[in-house]
């Protein structure tokens, strides 16, 4: 297991990620988080049949099997880019439109279940991946969106976005979801 992993500095992720890194930041352990969230997400979505799964709060936004279809995707592209600048690798890695990401994918038509091992798999993929990191991979920085970004944030926002989507699961989501 790694040793702590400390809270990255301000200029080590652009601003737009501030409260995906403060949301993790109120974790005692962000690797023991990372971790951690794969029984929290069972345990929220589990109880759910897949009819419920595609609730959502309101004709604009992502039904529940959205959301963790969402929350796949950008564990792939978090995760590739830790890879990538935790490897020293300089070349300056896109963003992505995660709006496009959700339509094109066709989550609602996917059950519930293969959504949260799909999640669930990439996330242990990704503890193994940062379990046998030391330091200077996670201290190094790139460029990702056209900002620099490190390897540390990276983690960091990685567990600050799940705990972003799990908020608003459990406030807007499943309490109606619930119950239809």
């Amino acid at each position: 297991m790694p040793k702590q992993i400390s809270l990255p500095a301000v200029d080590e992720y652009a601003p737009f990620y501030s409260d995906y890194i403060q949301r993790a930041s109120q974790r005692e352990d962000v690797y023991e988080a990372l971790s951690c969230q794969i029984d929290e997400l069972h345990l929220a979505l589990d109880p759910l049949t897949d009819l419920q799964a595609r609730f959502k709060p309101g004709p604009a936004e992502w039904s529940i099997k959205e959301v963790i279809g969402h929350l796949s995707d950008v564990e792939r592209v978090f995760s590739y880019r830790l890879l990538r600048i935790s490897r020293n690798d300089a070349t300056p890695l896109p963003g992505f439109e995660q709006e496009d990401y959700v339509r094109e994918a066709d989550f609602d038509d996917f059950s519930l279940s293969d959504l949260v091992s799909e999640f669930e798999y990439m996330r242990r993929a990704n503890l193994l991946a940062i379990q046998h990191m030391s330091a200077d991979p996670i201290d190094r920085r790139g460029i990702a969106s056209g900002m620099t970004v490190s390897a540390r944030a990276l983690i960091f926002m990685m567990v600050g976005h799940v705990d972003h989507h799990m908020a608003s699961l459990h406030e807007k989501y499943l309490p109606t979801a619930t119950t239809s």
